[in-house]
C-alpha cells in the first residue's frame, strides 16, 4: 500500500489554468496533485499533463482525473476514476503495479465494494456540501465518513466541501488525507493557502501521535 500525504491537493481547471494552479500547489509544499479537466480535449489536457509533470520535483506525484489513457502516456504516477469511469480492475492493468490508483464513492455500499478492488485509496465524498459538480452525490456527513471508516482498510480520502477550518474534525473521523479544491484555489494566493494547509496538517498528525 502506497502512503499517502495528508493533503492531495486538486488543480481544477474550473478555478484557472491547472498547469498554473498546480505550479503554486507544489509551490507552496503539496506533494500528491490531481489534475482535473473536464472539458479539454484529449490533446490539451496531455500537454498539460506533460508540462506539469515537467516542472514537477522528483518528490511530487501526479494524479490524472478520468483519463487513464493520458496518464500512461505521460508517465504521470496514477490516475483516479469514478464510478462511472473505467472499472479499477482495468486501470491497475493499463498502469501497471507501480502507479496509484484511487476510485471515487459517495456511500457505504460503494466504500465497501472498493475495498475489495486494486486501488490504493477510496476517496469518499461529498463529506459537507459542495459546488464544485455540476450535480453533486448526497452528502455522507461526518457520521456517514466515521461508520465507513470502521469497516473499510484501504486509505480513506475524504473530499467535498472540506476547509482548512473543520479539518481536524474529517481526520478524526477516519480520513488518512483530504483531498482540497476550493479552499485551495478560491483565493488569491494559492501558494501561501497550500502552505497553511500543509503546515496545519503536519501539526495536527503530530499532535495525534501519528507517525
Amino acid at each position: 500500500m502506497k502512503a499517502l500525504p495528508r493533503l492531495y491537493a486538486i488543480a481544477d481547471a474550473s478555478f484557472g489554468n491547472p498547469g498554473w494552479l498546480a505550479a503554486s500547489l507544489i509551490a507552496g509544499g503539496a506533494r500528491l496533485i490531481q489534475l482535473r479537466d473536464k472539458n479539454a480535449s484529449s490533446r490539451e489536457l496531455l500537454d498539460k499533463v506533460d508540462r506539469v509533470i515537467a516542472l514537477a520535483p522528483s518528490d511530487v506525484r501526479i494524479i490524472v482525473n478520468d483519463r487513464v489513457d493520458i496518464a500512461r502516456i505521460a508517465g504521470a504516477a496514477g490516475a483516479h476514476v469514478g464510478q462511472k469511469d473505467l472499472p479499477p480492475a482495468a486501470v491497475r492493468s493499463i498502469l501497471g503495479p507501480d502507479a496509484i490508483v484511487g476510485v471515487s464513492t459517495h456511500n457505504m455500499q460503494q466504500a465497501v465494494e472498493a475495498d475489495k478492488l486494486p486501488v490504493d485509496y477510496i476517496a469518499v465524498g461529498p463529506i459537507f456540501p459542495t459546488s464544485t459538480k455540476e450535480n453533486p452525490d448526497p452528502v455522507v456527513g461526518l457520521g456517514g465518513l466515521q461508520e465507513i471508516s470502521k469497516v473499510v482498510y484501504k486509505p480513506i480520502v475524504a473530499v467535498g466541501g472540506i476547509r482548512l477550518e473543520n479539518a481536524a474534525e474529517v481526520l478524526k473521523a477516519g480520513a488518512h488525507a483530504i483531498a482540497v479544491i476550493r479552499d485551495l484555489l478560491d483565493c488569491v494566493d494559492v501558494r501561501a493557502r497550500t502552505r497553511q494547509w500543509v503546515e496545519v496538517l503536519a501539526s495536527l498528525r503530530n499532535s495525534s501521535g501519528d507517525p
